[in-house]
């Protein structure tokens, strides 16, 4: 019995070494979180260009912070409730007021799965009501069963879709201690319920996912025709900076979306002429010049990819 009991303590001294060394491994590969000043009243915290691992706890997403005379507005959530908690954090170092309000450009996972730790703060949720029809589907279920295994720990079964308090269909502006801000609707584009969001008063554009910077965009199952379009619409605005969902901020808004559009109009316009031919996607894939792009982060990952899914939506466009 001695000698089970002595057995099984060694066992459980090396698990402890082994748990403690991965925890110390894991804690040296956590990105650092810092808010960086956009504005008066505007900062923003910026995620990696990278895919989403445990190690870096799925930060590969921006988040905008406004601090308003009577609390603070959060324009999307984070990849986790671990990361939405950082964030509160860093928040706190900047005021003391209350978090009221929280903004989300779309549903992706990256952008809403903190959404749960600011709801439980008693803040308001705002998203387009397109987001429903994601929030309900099977996509939605399986890609949160698949996070949990791919993101554990700091995706697990305590982490849960949230849906938003308020769900808007058009234009609308929101005001918040005063401050206001110009939601509107400009999918389907990235998504069905891309919201953009303006703080005209210091000319600060919270883009989401329509604007990626320094690495290749996430196309999916987007409709890039109207992304295209909508990326055309943001100059309206006439912002003097662009919050991007990914990357650095723009502030040369014309010369700085133009590296998603051109990337857009490249895959539409390669994979376009292949289905209209009815060349084989890997035939297709090969003979197309990817060089403007090769060098950007997470080309190797997601280029064919969204190749692919543009060339299968070029042929649905032919059929209508």
């Amino acid at each position: 019995m001695k000698k089970y009991d002595h057995v099984s303590r060694l066992r459980g001294l090396c698990l402890g070494l082994i748990w403690s060394c991965l925890n110390a491994v894991q804690a040296a590969d956590v990105p650092q979180m810092t808010l960086q000043q956009v504005s008066a009243s505007a900062w923003y915290a910026q995620g990696l260009s990278a895919l989403g691992t445990p190690g870096n706890q799925n930060f590969i997403s921006n988040a905008g912070v406004v601090i308003t005379p009577t609390g603070v507005v959060v324009i999307d959530a984070l990849g986790s409730p671990a990361l939405a908690a950082r964030l509160v954090t860093e928040i706190k170092k900047l005021t003391p007021l209350p978090i009221t309000h929280v903004l989300v450009t779309h549903y992706h996972a990256d952008h809403i799965y903190g959404l749960q730790v600011f709801k439980a703060m008693g803040a308001k949720i705002v998203g387009h009501r397109a987001a429903l029809m994601y929030l309900n589907s099977d996509t939605a279920r399986l890609r949160l069963e698949a996070s949990r295994e791919q993101l554990t720990p700091w995706i697990d079964g305590n982490t849960q879709l949230v849906a938003a308090d308020e769900w808007l269909d058009g234009d609308k502006e929101l005001v918040v201690g005063g401050v206001v801000f110009q939601a509107r609707p400009v999918g389907p584009a990235h998504t069905p319920e891309d919201l953009t969001f303006y703080l005209p008063s210091e000319k600060v554009l919270f883009a989401g996912d329509l604007v990626f910077r320094s690495r290749i965009p996430f196309v999916g199952q987007a409709d890039s025709r109207h992304w295209i379009t909508a990326l055309d619409q943001l100059l309206s605005f006439d912002a003097h900076v662009i919050v991007p969902g990914h990357g650095p901020l723009s502030h040369e808004a014309r010369k700085d979306m133009q590296q998603t559009r051109e990337y857009l109009v490249c895959l539409r316009t390669a994979m376009g002429r292949a289905a209209e031919a009815m060349e084989p996607f890997d035939e297709a894939y090969k003979n197309t010049d990817w060089s403007q792009f090769e060098h950007l982060p997470l080309f190797g990952v997601a280029n064919r990819m969204n190749a692919y899914n543009t060339y299968l939506l070029m042929e649905h466009e032919a059929k209508q």
